[in-house]
């Protein structure tokens, strides 16, 4: 009998990793951002990075916790509006893999541990955290990132509601469910939390002042005074995704304005909070993650900030999850990457491995190169959040994050369809975790911001906040001279921001997607002239500035080092 099965030229399983040791970029930026660097720390050699990153890369680069990120996308959260007594209950179900999931990121503090300790570096910690986590399973990120960046909003929230809620939010343990709350103190029935937001809605979008979700004053001093003044919310929400989270931060229109609301599911004596979880999306990607309409109906919340001052009370935690759009697409950039030189390290054709064959060993190398950028940009700008930040570091942030938000997450769905690509017919199957990371980038592109939104938004920043670009300019700057093509490119953003600061508004909205991209290249390769090896960052400089490599993966201009690109990857 012909033997027809046997498994021949297949790349073994790639378990068993470290994922934190096996990214070299990563552990040189926590070394040189994270707490290790600071008095106190361990030191700034690479390998004094904490080792609790070196154990959740080893955990993340398992089996099992592979297993589980396939689980939680192939059985995906499911609705349950009613109990089997016909009583309403608008609870999601998901699978026990989701829950392991979420358990192991918030052990590891991927949520609020910067928070729980602030000191310098700690929000690159958490970033580096967040990052491996969300390289092998993305969709939990969202109620991670949401808690994490909802802290910044609720330090406006009235005293009490505060005292009881942010010890819940800081802890790492892990609650699902709604149930097991029994009255009184919400806080006695449960430990820990996550937050969400509902922002948007369907006439709306990102036009959040075009929402018609009403709030209205109650009499009296409300069932919990002490979390300020209480208010029922009336609309509907056509975008809230993980819907199962303990409280969401909500805009509605109030007497005054535009409002902040903190909403709890359940409310201080254990009863349900009028919460209607209307449907589920049904979405491209981001499979394990619920996303939701929901109705309120004389809903109970309690406002957060100034009644009026919505947007500016909420917009710090857009700020963060904004940032954690770039972290999230670093990490997806570094799956794609890794999985794509795995694949070309194993896989022979035409007589030797892909990863010999100039061509492929190209492209490889060309992923690594974006994947570094975008891994030092978000660990450089989650470094600026820290508790130690100068109002410069703050001035550049706000621009910073915004530039950051719009180009890395831009460029990645090309750069996981490329990665995709390396691995061939297997990469476009659902057994392999490529296709997962294609439908989910885009993703990241779009939530708190599409790419439109963003760049106005920087020049809103052009407009506003002069002082912003002064210190975007300053940390840029720090590379000029070091590469003749940087310096070129420095002076031309710089004159495209003259040029617009006195253009009219029609004329500078038409260019501003430029002035975004060509700011966040200058920022990306100033990064990789300071702190990456010289032949990452002249290959990168080469690429993206000159412009010699074309716009398409692998075309990268003559004399580059690959084999020491690829060394890092």
């Amino acid at each position: 009998m012909m033997i027809t099965h046997e498994v021949l030229n297949q790349a073994p399983p790639r378990e068993g990793v470290d994922e934190f040791a096996a990214n070299v970029p990563l552990v040189e930026a926590v070394a040189r951002w994270g707490t290790a660097a600071f008095p106190g720390g361990a030191g700034v050699e690479a390998d004094a990075a904490p080792s609790a990153l070196h154990e959740l890369g080893r955990l993340v680069g398992g089996a099992a916790f592979q297993r589980d990120a396939e689980l939680a996308n192939t059985n995906p959260p499911r609705l349950v509006t009613h109990d089997r007594w016909g009583a309403r209950i608008d609870e999601v179900e998901y699978d026990e893999s989701y829950h392991r999931i979420m358990r192991a990121a918030l052990a590891a503090g991927a949520h609020t541990s910067a928070w729980a300790d602030p000191r310098p570096g700690a929000n690159a910690d958490r970033a580096a955290a967040f990052l491996l986590l969300a390289q092998v399973e993305p969709g939990h990120a969202c109620p991670v990132s949401m808690t994490h960046a909802a802290v910044a909003t609720l330090e406006h929230a009235a005293d009490g509601l505060r005292a009881e809620w942010m010890p819940r939010l800081l802890s790492r343990a892990y609650e699902p469910g709604l149930d097991g709350r029994g009255a009184g103190s919400v806080a006695a029935a449960e430990p820990s939390a996550l937050v969400g937001m509902a922002m948007t809605e369907k006439q709306g979008g990102s036009d959040v002042r075009a929402n018609t979700t009403r709030a209205v004053p109650r009499p009296g001093g409300g069932i919990r005074p002490e979390w300020g003044a209480e208010y029922g919310l009336t609309g509907h929400k056509w975008f809230c995704s993980a819907p199962m989270s303990d409280a969401f931060l909500v805009l509605a229109q109030a007497p005054a304005g535009l409002s902040c609301f903190f909403v709890p599911r359940v409310l201080p004596d254990g009863s349900r909070n009028v919460f209607r979880i209307q449907r589920l999306k049904d979405k491209l990607g981001n499979r394990s993650n619920a996303s939701s309409e929901i109705e309120l109906d004389d809903t109970t919340g309690w406002l957060v900030g100034e009644e009026g001052r919505g947007v500016a009370t909420i917009v710090q935690m857009v700020t963060r999850t904004r940032l954690d759009c770039v972290i999230g697409t670093a990490a997806g950039m570094r799956q794609s990457v890794a999985e794509a030189a795995w694949h070309a390290r194993h896989r022979r054709a035409f007589g030797a491995l892909l990863v010999d064959q100039p061509a492929m060993a190209a492209v490889v190398a060309d992923l690594a190169l974006e994947s570094e950028a975008a891994t030092l940009t978000s660990l450089r700008l989650a470094r600026a959040y820290d508790v130690d930040a100068s109002e410069s570091e703050q001035a550049f942030r706000r621009l910073a994050t915004a530039v950051a938000k719009f180009w890395i997450c831009k460029r990645g769905p090309d750069h996981a369809a490329e990665a995709l690509e390396c691995l061939g017919g297997n990469g476009y199957t659902e057994s392999f975790p490529l296709a997962r990371r294609y439908r989910e980038q885009p993703l990241l592109a779009i939530w708190e911001g599409s790419g439109n939104v963003i760049a106005l938004d920087v020049l809103r920043v052009l407009a506003r906040e002069p002082e912003a670009f002064m210190a975007y300019f300053d940390v840029v700057g720090e590379a000029a001279g070091e590469h003749p093509a940087f310096d070129l490119a420095l002076a031309e953003v710089r004159a495209v921001v003259g040029e617009l600061s006195g253009a009219d508004a029609s004329a500078a909205a038409f260019r501003a997607r430029e002035l975004t991209e060509r700011l966040a290249l200058v920022l990306q390769a100033s990064l990789l002239l300071r702190h990456s090896p010289g032949p990452v960052a002249d290959a990168f400089v080469r690429s993206r500035l000159e412009g010699d490599g074309g716009s398409m993966y692998g075309a990268l201009p003559p004399g580059v080092d690959v084999a020491a690109i690829l060394a890092r990857a």
